[in-house]
């Protein structure tokens, strides 16, 4: 074994709990998966893990345990947001320590090329996953960005119009589900029309993105009182930025697609539909002398 620092075997140590905590994720989604390819995939990925793990060891001459708390987060990453982002989120949470793996590369100049093929490797095995939800996306932004543009637009309208939170909810409400059967509806002509023999499946993903986010608009009207509707209002923009910077994220981490740009479009449409339909609806108060 070769003599190394304190400070480098110290952080050698950490990559091997990195790669045995690896190891344990990818050996856990292999056991769920269905599909005989994603399931070999996983096993490789943990056998590389556990190979890079004996590496670090070689070094250190220690074992070392997994981060338990970090296992737990990650299975229930990889229930709730699928295994390509839990996988790829993983990962880039190894990658941040680029200053550290300078430190180890200049004590122990052969560990670069490990380094660089453990990446290489990780990457390919990465790229042969195949996640249903991936494949809809594009459903899933369809409804999504439909929700939040016609929504928030008809949300701020209807805020100053009525000035009552529960007004604007009932109101919310009824216009949200009808408009989400309306676009899962009119996704499933297209894509029937596109040939798509998944367009049943297509429509639903353009529908569930569609609801929740009605959902997530009408929340802070149906939890303040009826006077608060500014507030509401307010809280509902919260709502739309969230909304979109977690969605964008999402995608951003999945696909490895730039994050800051894609969620500044979208915050700007949205937002600026809500500032168009806020005046519309303040100066319709003010023309027709509505007061509710």
């Amino acid at each position: 074994m070769k003599a190394i620092s304190d400070r480098t075997r110290q952080l050698l140590l950490g990559f091997q709990r990195d790669e045995l905590t690896g190891a344990l994720l990818y050996e856990y989604i292999a056991r769920r998966q269905k599909d005989p390819v994603n399931r070999r995939a996983f096993i490789e990925m943990a056998d590389a893990e556990r190979s890079h793990y004996q590496t670090w060891k070689d070094y250190t001459g220690s074992d070392v345990l997994p981060h338990r708390l970090k296992m737990l987060v990650f299975k229930v990453f990889s229930w709730v947001f699928g295994i390509t982002f839990t996988i790829k989120f993983f990962e880039q949470g190894e990658q941040n320590g680029a200053g550290d793996l300078a430190v180890i590369i200049d004590e122990l100049p052969e560990t670069a090329g490990i380094i660089a093929s453990e990446r290489e490797h990780e990457d390919k095995l990465i790229a042969m996953i195949d996640e249903e939800r991936l494949r809809y996306v594009g459903s899933m932004v369809l409804g999504l960005n439909d929700a939040l543009v016609e929504l928030t637009g008809s949300i701020a309208g209807l805020t100053f119009a009525l000035a009552s939170t529960r007004l604007v909810a009932m109101s919310a409400i009824i216009v949200g589900v009808s408009a989400t059967l309306s676009m899962a509806a009119s996704n499933y002509l297209a894509e029937r029309a596109d040939q798509n023999p998944k367009a049943l499946v297509s429509s639903a993903y353009t529908g569930i993105a569609y609801l929740i986010t009605v959902a997530l608009l009408v929340l802070p009207y149906l939890l303040l009182p009826d006077h608060l509707y500014i507030a509401a209002f307010i809280l509902m923009l919260i709502v739309v930025v969230a909304v979109v910077m977690v969605f964008n994220y999402y995608t951003a981490v999945a696909q490895s697609l730039p994050f800051w740009r894609r969620f500044a479009e979208m915050a700007v449409i949205s937002l600026s539909v809500a500032a168009i339909a806020f005046a519309i609806g303040l100066l319709a108060k003010q023309l027709l002398g509505v007061d509710v």
